[in-house]
């Protein structure tokens, strides 16, 4: 089947929205299944607190729907963890998570430590620099899992406007990374994930044991690499996407959206390679260099290290 006609086979019936997904059906197809929120949060005291409030108020206290919200500080300097714990979310610092492995960085290994620390059935990803949450992100994720047990991984849609300094908006105008780097970089080598509209959006929820079988991109590749490597371990039609409205959050500099893209394009490019579908004589260099405003060049590492599935550590330990 041509890759155009697999997704719009695929599309219809693996999207929906959240209201599709009310919390009180939700509560009836729960049954005795956790539930785990992680946040991975660096320097987000403006906004983590807010989140986890909304959280615990409505899907914890009003409706028992999750049964635990867990913070993951990757090292902020401001008060992120503070806030978060007034909140009444589970705050663990990331570099004490699985303590005896030398710690990394980036986005991706907070998530896995989250993942490590977290003992939910399904587990849900929520970006902590959201202003625009409710807790429909929430339960609009869980509800396909929740439901349909041949489900078992569903990526948050939404629009994403740009909003400039002086308050300006631009619909349309966020994930510039996405439109320029990752679905080129997917519509070519991955067409089958070509539907998925926010591949790199920060909100999505998982099974628990499915989750532990995939390595984990430590840097901002971490989202790219997980959709590829789901659609190798459990197939497209698995796999479902949920229109949460829109989100609104903190935009990066153009330098730091530079940085992303390196480690996107290393991360896809690792993947190529595990897969047999490029042969390379040597690595892509990991280096970037970038100009700033006046011209002054700086080097950046966008290398991406990984993580290994954590189902294998548990393995290694038994072994052991």
């Amino acid at each position: 089947m041509h890759a155009l006609a697999r997704v719009q086979e695929w599309y219809g019936p693996h999207s929906s929205t959240a209201a599709e997904w009310p919390v009180d059906a939700l509560m009836m197809a729960k049954g005795n299944r956790t539930i785990s929120v992680i946040l991975p949060a660096r320097d987000e005291e403006s906004t983590v607190g807010d989140i986890v409030s909304v959280i615990r108020r409505d899907l914890v206290e009003r409706t028992p729907l999750v049964d635990e919200i867990l913070v993951v500080d990757s090292n902020s300097t401001d008060a992120t963890a503070e806030r978060a714990r007034e909140a009444g979310a589970r705050v663990v610092a990331q570099n004490q998570v699985l303590p005896h492995l030398p710690p990394l960085t980036g986005k991706g290994e907070a998530l896995w430590k989250g993942v490590a620390a977290s003992g939910g059935d399904i587990v849900v990803f929520i970006d902590a620099d959201l202003r625009s949450f409710g807790a429909h992100y929430v339960s609009g994720l869980v509800g396909p899992l929740l439901v349909d047990s041949d489900i078992h991984f569903v990526k948050a849609t939404y629009e994403r406007p740009y909003i400039g300094a002086d308050g300006s908006t631009q619909q349309g105008g966020g994930g510039r990374v996405t439109e320029l780097v990752a679905r080129p970089l997917l519509n070519m080598f991955w067409p089958e994930l070509a539907g998925f509209a926010q591949p790199l959006g920060g909100e999505y929820a998982a099974r628990r044991e499915i989750l532990e079988q995939l390595p984990f991109a430590t840097e901002y590749g971490v989202e790219f690499g997980l959709l590829v490597d789901l659609l190798q371990l459990v197939g497209l039609d698995a796999m479902a996407q949920v229109d949460l409205g829109h989100r609104t959050h903190t935009h990066q500099s153009m330098t730091a959206l530079g940085r992303m893209a390196g480690q996107i394009m290393h991360t896809a490019w690792s993947r190529l390679e595990r897969q047999g579908r490029v042969l390379a004589s040597e690595p892509p260099a990991h280096t970037l260099l970038q100009f700033g405003l006046e011209g002054q060049a700086g080097l950046v590492d966008v290398a991406v290290a990984e993580r290994p599935p954590l189902a294998s550590l548990v393995l290694q330990e038994d072994l052991a």
